[in-house]
C-alpha cells in the first residue's frame, strides 16, 4: 500500500472482502489504529499480509478510494427524487376539476336521496381524501376556486365550500388526518335534508315567515332520518350534519344542545356554516365581505358561537381571505392569490380592474411585501359593476 493520507470520512470494512483500489487509512484493533503504509490497496499481497497478521477489519476511506473497486457506488445512497410542487396554474386547473367532480357528485346523490334511496359513504370519503390532499399540496389554489360562487347553485357550492373550511379549520387546528377526512364526509353531507324543503321556502327571495322558517328548520329533522339510513357513515360526520344549528346556550336546533354537549367538531361547524352562507350570493341577498361575516360571527359570542374558535377561525382564514377581493390605496381592484407564510396585510395579489379609471387593466400580480401599495379595504363583488371570475 502507498500514499498515506489523514482521513476523516472512513467506514470500517472485514479484511476478507478488501479489493484492489481500496483506501486502507487504518486497522481495527479495539479502535482505529493508524497505520504507516497507509494508501490505496495495490496488488492482492497487500490483502495476504493483513490477513496473515491476525487482522479481521481495516478503516476504509471512501474518498480515496479508487472508482475502479465500485466502493463509493456501493456506499453512497442512491439520490432520492425529489416531488416538486407543481405550479400554481397546474394547482388552479387541479382545484376546479376537483370542485366540479364534487358538485356533480352532490348533484347525483341530491337526486338520488329525492327518490328515496339510500347514500353511498365510500364515494364522499375518497372526494374528501382528494380534497384533503389538495389542501395539503396548495390550499390557497383550493380557496381561490372555492371562492367563485353562483347564484343558482348554492346548495351545491354551499355544500362543498362548508366541507373544505372544514378541513383548512381543521389542518390548522392540527386535527388528525381521519378526523378531516370525517369533518369533509359531514360538510358535504350537511344540508342534506334541504332536498325535502319546500322548493317555494327554500328558495324564497326574501325574510321567511314565522311558519315558513318552522318548515325550513325540519331540514335537520329529515337529515336525521336520512342519516340513520346511511350505512357507514361515522358519528363524527353525522354530528356534522345534525349540530351545525346548535347554539351553546341550548336555543338551537334541532336537538337543543347545550355548552359542553356540543363537542369541538360541532362548534366548528357551527362557525364555518355562518361564515359561507353571509358570504355567499342568495336570491335574497348579496354576497357578503368577509370582513363584515367576521363582525357577525363575534357578535354571535359567546351564546351562540364559541368565541376562542371563532378568533381561531379568523386567523385560519385570514382577515383578507386567499379568493377574496380588495381594493388596493391606488384603486386597483385584485383578488388576494397568495398568502402562505405570509403576514394578513401583505399577500400577493392579482389585479386586474381599477375604480380609478373604471375599466379592466392588465392583469398584474402585486406583492405587497415589496410595494408601497396597501390594501384600502376588503370588497365584495356585488359591490363591484365588474365580474371577476374570469381572472381565478
Amino acid at each position: 500500500m502507498v500514499g498515506s493520507t489523514d482521513s476523516k470520512a472512513l467506514v470500517k470494512f472485514p479484511v476478507s472482502k478488501l479489493d484492489i483500489g481500496m483506501f486502507v487509512s487504518a486497522i481495527d484493533q479495539q479502535g482505529q489504529v493508524a497505520v504507516a503504509n497507509a494508501g490505496q490497496i495495490r496488488n492482492q499481497n497487500s490483502i495476504i499480509k493483513l490477513q496473515k497478521n491476525g487482522i479481521e477489519y481495516v478503516w476504509i476511506d471512501i474518498e480515496r478510494s479508487a472508482d475502479s473497486c465500485g466502493l463509493k457506488r456501493a456506499i453512497s445512497p442512491k439520490p432520492v427524487a425529489k416531488k416538486t410542487k407543481p405550479s400554481r396554474e397546474k394547482s388552479q386547473q387541479h382545484a376546479k376539476k376537483l370542485i366540479v367532480e364534487a358538485k356533480d357528485l352532490v348533484k347525483k346523490v341530491l337526486s338520488e336521496v329525492f327518490e328515496g334511496k339510500a347514500i353511498e359513504v365510500a364515494p364522499f370519503e375518497a372526494l374528501a381524501d382528494n380534497m384533503i390532499e389538495s389542501a395539503l399540496l396548495d390550499d390557497d389554489a383550493l380557496k381561490c376556486v372555492s371562492a367563485l360562487r353562483t347564484k343558482d347553485a348554492y346548495l351545491l357550492e354551499h355544500s362543498i365550500n362548508v366541507a373544505f373550511l372544514l378541513v383548512t379549520f381543521g389542518k390548522y387546528l392540527k386535527l388528525d388526518k381521519d378526523i378531516l377526512r370525517q369533518m369533509a364526509v359531514g360538510g358535504i353531507l350537511h344540508d342534506i335534508g334541504k332536498i325535502k324543503v319546500d322548493n317555494k321556502v327554500l328558495h324564497k327571495p326574501g325574510k321567511l315567515t314565522p311558519q315558513e322558517f318552522e318548515h325550513m328548520k325540519l331540514h335537520q329533522v329529515f337529515a336525521i332520518e336520512i342519516m340513520a339510513e346511511t350505512k357507514g357513515l361515522s358519528d363524527l360526520s353525522k354530528d356534522i350534519c345534525l349540530m351545525h344549528h346548535e347554539k351553546l346556550d341550548g336555543k338551537g336546533y334541532p336537538r337543543g344542545l347545550k355548552g359542553d354537549e356540543i363537542p369541538l367538531h360541532g362548534r366548528m361547524s357551527c362557525i364555518v356554516d355562518i361564515f359561507d352562507a353571509l358570504t355567499a350570493t342568495r336570491c335574497y341577498k348579496e354576497a357578503m365581505s368577509p370582513a363584515a361575516a367576521f363582525k357577525i360571527l363575534l357578535s354571535l359570542t359567546p351564546f351562540h358561537l364559541d368565541e376562542t374558535l371563532v378568533y381561531e377561525f379568523i386567523r385560519c382564514v385570514g382577515v383578507y381571505p386567499v379568493g377574496s377581493l380588495v381594493e388596493l390605496s391606488d384603486g386597483q381592484i385584485g383578488i388576494v392569490w397568495e398568502a402562505k407564510e405570509r403576514d394578513a396585510l401583505h399577500p400577493i395579489l392579482k389585479c386586474f380592474y381599477s375604480i380609478k379609471h373604471k375599466r379592466y387593466t392588465s392583469v398584474n400580480m402585486v406583492d405587497l411585501l415589496k410595494s408601497d401599495l396597501h390594501i384600502e379595504r376588503g370588497v365584495s363583488p356585488s359591490s363591484l359593476d365588474v365580474d371577476p371570475a374570469p381572472f381565478y
